[in-house]
């Protein structure tokens, strides 16, 4: 045999021994894998319900007909199918969340124009009616003597409840609004320092609300139960609609029960839901929530994905909110520039007497009868001009 035919018979034989060696050793190491993967156990453990030795359901995106498989594709995850994973985050089996484009569009546009109408029509209505009706004054001019109205507790409560509402308030129309109304003016940087803090604002007062809330709750909740001179005041409006026309009532009138139960209503319901949203996917509320509506002839969705929970939290946030700062607005107008010397009773704790007499006059009698009036002395309260 020629010594270059041997050669290359030679070569031939050596390069198919180095392949079926490099064929067996990439069979080896598989078995291998496969045999140590199987005596440690896998690092992604399946989730608490799956059913051994059973295979994954597939979701099928390919056509059923003929087509453009790419169309019918991505058709079919914008519309949020779900799929598979082996991880125990099965939220991500949806790759596309299509409702979230609906929620997004809301929560960027509708939510904000809204909230904006509600806010403008409140503050509007309150003008109107402080230059139709002006301040609400003491008709029979200042008594000279006060009465104690709350204690330094009661105070601490109100006080408590009421700066930290405002705070959050603040911080939550600076995430509602800013984007748009504050980048153009302080620039993005800025905004984002101010809206970092305003977020962690918004998350720890959140806590002092809840201590004002459950403290003014177990203060309070006895003269906030409806009596029948609630339906006088009511009638009536309080006199606030007409001079000289003061109806009867105890520590709290009908208008201040009916606030007390919308803060406490709201403000619970407010505490839910950031609770919720501070602990995502922990705590959902809505799928129970709606569940319980249905039973009273409501038709809402009750099988809801940990996405759509928190959808609904922020949705739901955003409103109470908005409608309890039209609330507190109209409050707010009323203890301070809205009727003389309603502020004394959350600022000194003492309010005049003849003020008391005119918007309490029951409450008056039961304290009168306590022993409960304080003299004014030299300091003498003057009607404010």
């Amino acid at each position: 045999m020629p010594s270059q035919l041997r050669y290359r018979c030679l070569l031939g034989v050596n390069l198919a021994l180095f392949v079926a060696i490099l064929a067996l050793v990439a069979i080896s190491s598989a078995l291998l894998s496969d045999h140590a993967l199987a005596q440690s156990g896998s690092s992604v453990r399946p989730p608490a319900n799956a059913v051994a030795n059973a295979p994954p359901e597939r979701v099928s995106t390919a056509p059923e007909r003929g087509g453009n498989y790419d169309i019918e594709l991505w058709k079919r995850l914008r519309q949020g199918v779900q799929g598979t994973v082996t991880i125990p985050d099965a939220k991500s089996g949806i790759l596309v969340q299509a409702e979230g484009t609906e929620w997004t569009e809301f929560r960027r546009v509708e939510l904000p124009q809204w909230g904006g109408y509600a806010l403008a029509a409140t503050l509007s209505l309150l003008l109107v009616f402080y230059l139709a009706r002006g301040r609400v004054r003491i008709e029979s001019g200042p008594a000279g003597v006060t009465i104690a109205r709350f204690s330094s507790l009661e105070r601490t409560a109100h006080w408590l409840m009421a700066v930290s509402f405002i705070a959050q308030g603040l911080t939550g129309l600076i995430a509602l609004y800013g984007r748009d109304l504050l980048i153009p003016l302080m620039g993005k940087t800025a905004f984002a320092s101010l809206a970092h803090f305003s977020k962690l604002t918004h998350a720890y007062v959140a806590f002092a609300f809840m201590v004002g809330l459950a403290l003014s709750f177990v203060l309070w909740l006895r003269h906030n139960f409806p009596n029948r001179h609630d339906i006088v005041w009511l009638v009536k409006a309080g006199g606030l609609l007409s001079k000289h026309s003061h109806p009867p009532a105890r520590k709290f009138n009908a208008g201040q029960k009916i606030l007390f139960w919308l803060i406490m209503i709201g403000g619970v319901s407010l505490s839910l839901s950031g609770i919720s949203l501070l602990l995502p996917f922990e705590f959902p509320l809505f799928a129970k929530t709606f569940g319980m509506l249905n039973a009273l002839g409501f038709n809402l969705p009750t099988v809801l994905t940990p996405i759509e929970e928190m959808q609904y939290a922020v949705t739901w946030h955003s409103i109470v909110a908005l409608t309890l700062l039209c609330v507190i607005f109209a409050h707010i107008y009323i203890g301070t520039i809205g009727m003389v010397g309603a502020f004394d009773a959350m600022g000194s704790g003492d309010v005049d007497l003849n003020w008391a007499k005119e918007h309490h006059s029951l409450w008056v009698e039961e304290e009168l009868e306590k022993n409960r009036v304080v003299p004014h002395g030299s300091n003498t309260q003057s009607q404010p001009a």
